[in-house]
């Protein structure tokens, strides 16, 4: 076993015995359901693997990581409410497993139990945690107000596109990192350094997303593929695509329809030909493009921080893996 699945089952061991509310069962259930339906555990890791790695025991990181992972997952949970999502992680989403108010209200019981997992860190720890969470938290609702408003836009641009998604995702990624220096003690300019790191890899990690979701697998990638398009979300694959003075007409004609007025079949043969023409238009050969160039930016930051060879070197192993989903 290697050390990154020895985290793995360290924080899953912590997930079972800590969040253990039961009652009432129509609130708890939900919480319970979507937080063991599986995923990479990617944040959590990243705080017990920053913890480890600048000299603090793993196990007190444990209450910081899930803190991330119970907020991530209530992202989770109301942004498939807003995108009327059917599917996470392969299963039904927690609205359509219940209702939209048992969706709206776990997912609110969620926020507020991520904040009462910083009540055990001492008085400067608790601080400080609670600053960078509360910072990124109010950030990825921005990103998510962003993500909403471009839907309806037609002249968005990739470095507004990119900002959006350093809020709604890059910015959770860096939070993780920097809360495991904070738990060793770390100084600010170092914390600032793998922050930074995360942000990044981060990046990197969303466009990736945005690719799977038109060319993953729908065995592996476990949501809908295709459902940016669906929603006429103007991705940085849609983006680079209409660059292309010979698709634009086009692509933007697709992204014009209301999704309510066209049937399943109509959706599919919408997703079919966009997919067709982000290949055509070179844009999806530019989104994997920058998928290497940000990874590839967070490598040479992992340069930089003050660790052992030993964890750079799982470092740049974790972030070559994450771009390897492309493959």
């Amino acid at each position: 076993m290697n050390e990154l699945e020895h985290l793995r089952i360290t924080f899953l061991d912590h997930l079972k015995n800590r969040i253990t509310e039961n009652e009432p069962a129509g609130l708890y259930n939900p919480v319970h359901y979507i937080l063991t339906l599986g995923g990479k555990r990617i944040r959590p890791l990243l705080t017990m693997m920053s913890a480890k790695m600048y000299g603090a025991p793993v196990n007190d990181s444990l209450d910081a990581a899930l803190a991330v992972e119970v907020f991530h997952n209530f992202t989770l949970l109301h942004d498939d409410i807003m995108d009327a999502a059917d599917l996470r992680r392969g299963q039904e989403t927690v609205h359509k497993k219940w209702n939209l108010n048992t969706g709206i209200l776990s997912g609110d019981a969620m926020l507020i139990m991520a904040y009462r997992l910083f009540e055990g860190y001492d008085k400067e720890q608790f601080f400080q945690l609670h600053k960078v969470f509360s910072k990124t938290a109010l950030e990825v609702c921005e990103g998510q107000q962003y993500d909403v408003d471009f839907e309806t836009r037609d002249d968005v641009t990739v470095p507004e596109y990119l900002h959006m998604i350093k809020l709604k995702t890059s910015v959770l990624v860096g939070c993780a990192l920097q809360m495991g220096a904070i738990i060793a003690g770390v100084k600010e300019e170092e914390q600032q350094l793998i922050y930074n790191y995360g942000i990044h890899l981060g990046l990197a990690f969303q466009l990736m997303d945005d690719y799977l979701d038109a060319f993953g697998d729908p065995a592996t990638f476990g949501k809908e593929v295709g459902g940016d398009i669906r929603e006429n979300k103007k991705t940085y694959l849609y983006l680079r695509s209409i660059e292309n003075e010979d698709c634009v007409g086009e692509l933007k004609e697709w992204f014009a329809i209301d999704q309510e007025k066209l049937n399943e079949d109509q959706i599919e043969e919408k997703k079919e030909t966009v997919k067709v023409f982000f290949e055509t238009s070179g844009g999806a050969a530019a989104t994997l493009d920058a998928i290497k160039f940000y990874t590839n930016e967070a490598l040479c930051i992992i340069e930089t921080l003050s660790i052992s060879d030993e964890s750079k070197n799982e470092l740049k192993k974790f972030s070559k893996d994450l771009m390897g989903r492309v493959s």
